[in-house]
């Protein structure tokens, strides 16, 4: 009977789970030392997530005997206890976050109990460099990793809150792929509305045409229409509306922005124009707004 090698962190012994609660470091890192082979090895009590961000074919990620093709760009999540290794390609390049499952998943159980199940699967997750998503999975790598630069106070906690903000966005890709990647014409409808929900929020400030939103698409303006109502429950100009009015809320409560300048920043040309149009989606002025907003933060 062959013993599978029990590690913190491949290559190194085994430590309680609570030493090392939040560890990253770059696949090169290790890697390299091992001729880029990783053998099967357990973490007890720790979860890790690979961002694999450069490749070339012909790696593979083994999980609980399965092998998995690994194509950059991808996300590696391996659970505490799932036996795993790795044949990496020389040029494989991108973060590893290594941390104490038990801890995020209290955290997680507390705020987002839905996320639950991103953090117990196995899984090669491809990520789609183009996706509504994509960008926001790095940043919050680099920033577990600065967090982990500072000798302070709360480190721990920092380390453990970005580490659940970076499955939030997991959950979010994974979805995404979801609705991508199957021939069910339901997922395929709800992977349209992703593409138009990606093109909102990169266009909501050019004020747009519902025909311009459907040709980015590729289809009629009244094929957007029927698919929006039928997955959103609403129009595609009130999706766009409310895409602009959050945007508006929240430079009125968190910047220093006058009106006029949040209504120049969101692509109205007339800030009595842009004053009437917040009131009618929300039934309150700006300057209301701002004013209740303010003070409700104030008392909280």
């Amino acid at each position: 009977m062959t013993t599978v090698p029990r590690f913190a962190l491949y290559g190194t012994q085994q430590t309680p789970a609570w030493a090392d609660l939040v560890h990253l470091e770059h696949i090169p890192e290790r890697s390299r030392r091992y001729n880029w082979e990783i053998d099967p090895h357990v973490h007890e009590g720790l979860l890790q997530v690979l961002y694999v961000r450069s490749a070339s074919t012909g790696g593979e990620a083994l999980m609980d005997e399965h092998v998995w093709a690994i194509a950059a760009p991808c996300l590696i999540i391996i659970p505490a206890r799932v036996v795993h290794g790795f044949h990496f390609r020389p040029d494989t390049d991108g973060p590893v976050i290594t941390a104490a499952q038990r801890p995020l998943e209290s955290l997680v159980t507390a705020i987002a109990p839905e996320l639950l199940p991103h953090i117990r699967r196995p899984q090669v997750l491809p990520v789609d460099g183009e996706g509504r998503f994509a960008g926001g999975l790095l940043p919050l790598f680099e920033a577990v990793e600065r967090e982990l630069g500072y000798a302070a106070t709360g480190q721990m906690a920092g380390g453990m809150c970005l580490l659940a903000a970076l499955f939030v966005q997991i959950a979010r890709v994974s979805a995404s792929a979801a609705a991508a990647n199957t021939s069910d014409p339901r997922s395929r409808k709800a992977g349209q509305i992703e593409q138009f929900r990606l093109l909102v929020d990169q266009r909501f400030r050019s004020q747009r045409s519902i025909e311009h939103y459907a040709g980015a698409l590729g289809i009629t303006a009244g094929h957007l229409g029927r698919l929006c109502r039928e997955v959103l429950g609403m129009s595609p100009l009130d999706a766009i509306n409310a895409r602009i009015v959050h945007e508006a809320q929240r430079e009125l409560v968190y910047s220093s922005l006058s009106v006029k300048q949040v209504a120049m920043e969101l692509g109205f040309d007339d800030e009595a124009y842009f004053g009437r149009f917040f009131k009618k989606q929300t039934g309150q002025r700006p300057t209301e707004f701002r004013e209740m907003a303010r003070a409700h933060l104030a008392r909280g």
